[in-house]
């Protein structure tokens, strides 16, 4: 298993996610020795919930479920937390002057945890991208990856703005759905809604495509050297 991994990179990858991981860590816990406050303590809660879908994805692919049935509900829960990814972008909003740390350390922090959850959100769905091509075409599975992007564009909107969390399709169902459906009927009285869906739905499919485009050019490159 471990030999496949690396053949395939998604050891090295795996591997940076970890030390990068360690590096968000360390830089919050650093910031808190030198300001003693908590300030940025949740960006760790934050990339927890955003490494949720990479682990998600893994389990499936090192176990090799293939069950159609067993894909369906791991890619459902997957899907509840797969916004948690683009969410940590968000985060920038708490990006103010501060008298204890410089706000140039602040952007780094919150710059390396964001550039963290997106990684293991865009990771996440290669996986899932894999899963599904033994289910469907190519130009398929790309459709349903840019509507993917796109639902978790909706619901970073719906975490920033209505603060709703992944958990309460469980615990607040009905709510959730009465938020979601009053925006889908009435979508002019909630141009804000679309707007980020739409804007930010765009943004991540461009990062996404343009991240798995860089594979091409390596092999590419691996073909010219053979």
């Amino acid at each position: 298993m471990i030999k496949k991994l690396e053949e395939n990179g998604r050891f090295e990858i795996t591997l940076l996610l970890v030390f990068m991981t360690i590096f968000c860590f360390s830089l919050s816990i650093f910031r808190y020795y030198i300001s003693e406050t908590k300030v940025f303590f949740f960006l760790n809660w934050n990339l927890f919930l955003a490494g949720i879908p990479f682990l998600i994805s893994s389990s499936l692919l090192i176990l090799n479920i293939r069950s159609k049935f067993s894909l369906i509900i791991a890619i459902t829960v997957w899907i509840l937390f797969f916004p948690n990814f683009p969410y940590i972008l968000t985060d920038l909003f708490h990006l103010k002057i501060r008298s204890s740390v410089p706000i140039w350390y602040d952007l780094v922090v919150i710059l390396s945890y964001a550039w963290t959850g997106l990684f293991y959100g865009f990771i996440s769905l290669r996986d899932i991208e894999e899963l599904l091509s033994v289910y469907f075409r190519k130009s398929t599975i790309s459709i349903i990856t840019v509507s993917f992007l796109f639902l978790a564009s909706f619901g970073v909107y719906l975490g920033r703005f209505l603060r709703w969390n992944s958990w309460d399709i469980l615990s607040n169902s009905f709510g959730l759905f009465n938020n979601i459906v009053v925006r889908i009927i009435y979508q002019m009285e909630y141009t804000r809604t679309w707007g980020i869906t739409i804007l930010m739905g765009i943004m991540l499919n461009f990062m996404y495509f343009m991240i798995r485009s860089m594979k091409n050019i390596n092999k590419e490159i691996r073909v010219k050297e053979n």
